[in-house]
């Protein structure tokens, strides 16, 4: 086990005015056009077991801080960021460090000005950066728990994933492998800018892993992964989360689920679309695919081409889909950090109000996700998307708690309805085409609907089709909406990876399913 830092989310209360006052003086800066600083300190406790035994446990904290400068005479941005160790977070050597990194981010700024300059002969397109008009706010958030990370022992953790562990493998021979990750902790997060903004957040987050495989004498084996959690304290573990389950009977449940599998026959393809209803679990992957990152407005303005891709909701600002229909008037959708989930926060990473972001009203797109540079661009109000991994990371748009919008219709309906059809449950894997066009994703499980009963159950498989075909023939919404948790988000160059939460209810469409193509 990792010798534990003594670094605390206390710590920020001695060093707060210390970032106000370096981040007033960046304004005495050559051609300091705006800056910030964010600072922030995290603590986790963490254990993992697999088939009953204990393979580690640590209880870490870490500490970093992250500058942004716009500067120069055709105004660029210029970035700083690195964590630091307990012997320089005192408030001199760290006021040392952060003027230091301000400096560095200052002079970045201006030669990224001065090469602006210098090829837009060349380049028309190269402008100044502006940032859009925000309310700058100064305000103190806490993080929300009935039981205190702080106050878990950390053998408990261990302990307690050790014996599910033990449990899910106790429960038939034909699991073959069972594996446990428990996390829980506080993270706190400082922002302070020049325009006299300083916000103070702090989050609790608590979750667990389950991983099984399972596989029959001679079989072929079947995988399940799940994640379990919110951003709340240990009582996340004990129920209070999306399923209102125990991470000891979700766990449980997942091993079930999987040795059922080993039994079912392998998903055949078809050739064409055909009736599918798609539970919440399986739509939160679908929503952030589709939906979530070609809506993110520097994805849209192909700041990302390079490495992840464009939207094909925006091919240039005179030619796309804003105001037009690209759904069923069933579905709405929409990103709401206010709301329960991993995408939840008050302030976003420029301090930006946290607000709703209606994405897809009665099947018309409506707006990105923006940050501030971005909102200029496309002439429209900030909406508070800008978030990063870390502090020392630089802030990008990020989707929130991005869902698709509740029906009226109740699932049992929905199914019950269809003649002939299949019901796709569970997300478990995406491939999505650059431009996110179009999707391939996999599902845990797959049944057959017959005469609006589920008959035969299929693994292996899952749907295909272009995303605009796929939501215009959306013909039935349910009532079941629900949040789940997305652990790992991967966005960015370097990689950041974000929680995020996404889902909706069950819905309705026609695609083609993916499996075993017959010969």
């Amino acid at each position: 086990m990792p010798i534990a830092s003594r670094i605390k989310t206390e710590l920020i209360d001695t060093l707060k005015e210390t970032v106000a006052k370096i981040v007033q003086q960046a304004s005495s800066l050559k051609n300091c056009k705006y800056a910030d600083v964010r600072l922030g300190i995290q603590e986790t406790k963490y254990a993992h077991a697999e088939n009953g035994k204990a393979k580690g446990m640590g209880e870490d904290s870490s500490i970093s801080f992250g500058i942004r400068m716009l500067a120069g005479e055709m105004s660029a941005w210029g970035f700083y960021g690195q964590p630091i160790g307990e012997t320089e977070s005192n408030p001199k050597s760290f006021s040392k460090i952060v003027t230091q990194g301000m400096n560095r981010a200052h002079a970045r700024a201006l030669a990224n000005s001065n090469k602006k300059a210098e090829f837009k002969a060349i380049a028309p397109s190269l402008a100044e950066v502006h940032l859009a008009k925000i309310d700058i706010r100064q305000d103190t958030i806490g993080a929300v728990f009935d039981e205190d990370p702080g106050n878990v022992p950390l053998k408990e953790v261990l302990a307690l994933c050790t014996k599910i562990s033990g449990e899910m493998q106790g429960i038939c021979e034909d699991v073959q492998y069972a594996s446990l990750d428990v996390q829980t902790g506080i993270r706190r997060e400082l922002f302070c800018s020049a325009e006299g903004a300083c916000i103070d957040q702090s989050s609790a987050l608590t979750q667990g892993m389950v991983a099984v495989v399972a596989q029959k004498a001679g079989g072929v084996p079947e995988v399940c992964y799940d994640y379990l959690g919110d951003l709340r304290g240990w009582e996340v573990i004990k129920g209070k989360n999306i399923y209102m389950q125990s991470l000891n009977d979700f766990a449980l449940l997942r091993t079930h689920e999987t040795l059922e599998l080993t039994e079912a026959d392998f998903l055949p393809a078809t050739n064409g679309p055909v009736v599918v209803v798609t539970n919440p679990h399986f739509n939160a992957l679908l929503v952030h695919e589709i939906v979530g990152h070609p809506t993110e407005a520097d994805r849209a303005l192909k700041l990302e081409t390079a490495y992840a891709g464009r939207s094909w909701l925006l091919r240039d600002l005179h030619d796309n889909e804003l105001g037009r229909q690209i759904a069923s008037p069933l579905v709405s959708a929409y990103s709401d950090p206010s709301i329960h989930g991993y995408g939840h926060y008050r302030f976003d990473a420029e301090g930006t109000p946290a607000k709703r972001v209606n994405l897809i009203e009665k099947g018309v797109f409506k707006e990105f996700m923006n940050g501030r540079e971005y909102a200029a661009v496309l002439n429209c109000p900030p909406n508070g998307s800008m978030r990063a991994t870390e502090p020392g990371s630089v802030p990008l748009v990020r989707m929130t708690n991005t869902v698709f919008a509740q029906g009226n219709k109740p699932p049992a309906e929905i199914i019950a309805e269809v003649k002939e059809g299949y019901f796709i449950v569970n997300h478990r894997i995406p491939s999505i085409s650059e431009s996110r066009e179009n999707f391939r994703i996999s599902a845990q499980k797959v049944y057959k609907i017959e005469n609006g009963k589920l008959t035969k159950l299929y693994r292996q498989g899952g749907i295909t089709s272009d995303s605009k075909d796929f939501l215009m023939n959306v013909d039935a919404v349910g009532n079941d909406f629900a949040v789940f948790p997305i652990p790992n988000c991967g966005k960015g160059q370097p990689m950041q990876v974000m929680r995020v939460g996404n889902g909706g209810p069950t819905l309705r469409s026609k695609a083609r399913l993916t499996g075993r193509q017959e010969l």
